[in-house]
């Protein structure tokens, strides 16, 4: 087929203006290859090609429009990756899964990554985390420009909203110094004199609204475009939001704590700000350790010893829990007992070295379609913890893929449910389940729920934080770690543990060494 577009690219006349006789008589091109041309510029398609197009899944045709990849190579990453849609792949180069498959490789790998990321911006949506570092650097070039003038980020990305449309600035200027200021950056601009605020896009594609406000208003105009829908009609019904010099201000004299930014999403958080019980946030500096990691030994790209020794001397934390995947895991390097017995060992002796540094020993233990676990309980009884993951079979409906779930968390061996729903923000939604079921299962079996900190992921959805925390269900920040550097991303996990409202007490790997020690060891007890 591709060879048959390639003649027809070289015809020295439009073939959509000839006929079925002048086709065939082209060279190379026959009577056979010259119906399908006609049919295709009369129908839109042929017969061949519809049987095809039924048997490729939407997702493969999806990344046949990405930049910098053929046929070729999108059938072995279907065929040899078992990578069915933009999503999954755009997760495995996250996770270098794409390496060391045929003519692929570490370049070729980000380059796809990048163009997925620009597709995703095209469409007018973005992670928090992708364009958190370009938010910064508009920040600090406006923030150049606004000496002695107040200015903040404001709107969803204050509130560390997952996913975005725009990047909120609010500025004490007025609407023409404002417009000079997006001029002094070399953007594109559109003025909006009537709400006063100047939008542009900056290099990346990234959109970005910079509001101006008088001095006396800052404060009052921060409030009001920082929060939700949800919270300012909350507000209304208290009273007037005024023109006071802070936002603490303004919350006071409606007769309520400060809220958050985070927390301003409508929930219960006035009437926890009435009574003074607002809960004291979660903070980066409160995690004592890093669970959910991996390393060479399956799919990551840094050894044991390197990412265990990045944890103890750059981050300064107490203990690593490595993850690497279980053995049904074959995409992933996933490890055989053997192989589990031979990190065993070196963790063994990595901690004698180490310590007071701690290596626990850990497994991503895969939940098969049944809700068994792939590993036996002999072998799983030895482990320090178990995070239990669904990988596979993601097309269950509700109550199947629930009662899986259940499953996983009943046996005795499971400490954390990891990623519980395997979204993939902007790519793929998560398996549909009974959110209250699920966690009122991991309440019963003593069972921490994750919160995937990986940017694609955050899943346990934050919106089910509370519901989880009232429930007594421990949550764990824990990164999902493929490489040394995927650590920081605990950072995006803590802002959305802050907007479920987490706090360091009710966050497993916020618990120092002695504690987490014996708190996996009343688990397996």
């Amino acid at each position: 087929m591709t060879t048959a577009a390639f003649r027809i690219e070289k015809l020295p006349f439009s073939a959509a203006d000839s006929n079925l006789e002048e086709l065939s008589e082209q060279p190379n091109i026959g009577k056979s290859t010259a119906e399908k041309i006609i049919q295709v510029v009369t129908t839109g398609t042929f017969p061949e090609l519809d049987k095809l197009i039924e048997k490729t899944p939407e997702g493969i045709i999806e990344m046949m429009k990405i930049k910098g990849l053929g046929p070729k190579k999108v059938q072995i990453i279907w065929k040899d990756l078992e990578i069915e849609s933009v999503g999954e792949l755009y997760y495995a180069c996250n996770e270098n899964r794409l390496i060391e498959a045929k003519g692929f490789g570490l370049k070729t790998q980000e380059d796809i990554k990048k163009a997925i990321e620009f597709s995703i911006a095209s469409q007018g949506w973005f992670l928090y985390a992708r364009v958190k570092p370009f938010a910064e650097e508009v920040f600090i070039q406006l923030q150049k420009q606004a000496v002695n003038k107040r200015i903040s980020f404001t709107g969803d990305y204050r509130r560390k909203m997952e996913i975005l449309q725009e990047v909120a600035i609010l500025i004490e200027a007025d609407q023409a110094d404002a417009t000079s200021m997006v001029e002094g950056l070399k953007y594109e601009l559109n003025v909006d004199q009537e709400h006063s605020q100047v939008r542009f896009k900056d290099a990346n594609g990234y959109s970005f609204v910079l509001k101006a406000s008088n001095a006396n208003d800052f404060a009052k105009n921060l409030l009001i475009s920082t929060g939700s829908k949800e919270h300012l009609e909350a507000l209304s019904k208290i009273g007037e939001i005024g023109s006071l010099n802070s936002e603490e201000a303004i919350y006071q004299s409606l007769g309520l704590a400060y809220i958050e930014p985070e927390l301003r999403e409508g929930g219960n958080e006035i009437e926890l700000a009435k009574t003074n019980q607002l809960p004291s946030l979660i903070t980066y500096s409160d995690l004592k350790g890093s669970l959910h990691n991996h390393s060479t030994y399956s799919d990551g790209v840094h050894s044991l010893a390197d990412m265990a020794s990045y944890c103890k001397e750059e981050l300064g934390l107490e203990y690593l829990g490595i993850c690497d995947h279980s053995k049904t895991a074959v995409y992933a390097n996933g490890l055989s007992i053997d192989r589990v017995e031979q990190q065993w060992a070196e963790i063994d002796a990595l901690n004698q070295k180490m310590a007071p540094f701690k290596i626990f020993k850990g497994i991503e233990s895969d939940i098969l379609a049944d809700g068994s676990m792939d590993y036996p309980e002999e072998i799983l009884a030895k482990f320090d913890f178990v995070v239990a993951s669904v990988h596979s079979n993601l097309k269950m409906d509700e109550e199947k893929a629930t009662a899986r779930l259940i499953k996983a968390i009943e046996n005795p061996y499971t400490t954390i449910l990891g990623h519980p729903t395997g979204r993939l923000l902007l790519s793929r939604s998560g398996y549909p389940i009974d959110y209250k079921k699920v966690i009122d299962a991991c309440a019963a079996n003593q069972v921490v729920i994750e919160i995937n900190a990986n940017p694609l992921r955050l899943d346990l959805d934050w919106r089910w934080h509370q519901y989880a925390l009232e429930k007594g269900v421990l949550l764990s920040i824990n990164p999902d770690a493929h490489r040394k550097e995927g650590f920081l991303d605990m950072e995006y996990g803590v802002y959305v543990g802050r907007k479920g409202g987490l706090t360091k007490e009710k966050c497993l790997n916020a618990f120092n060494l002695e504690a987490i020690t014996d708190f996996f060891s009343q688990k397996k007890k």
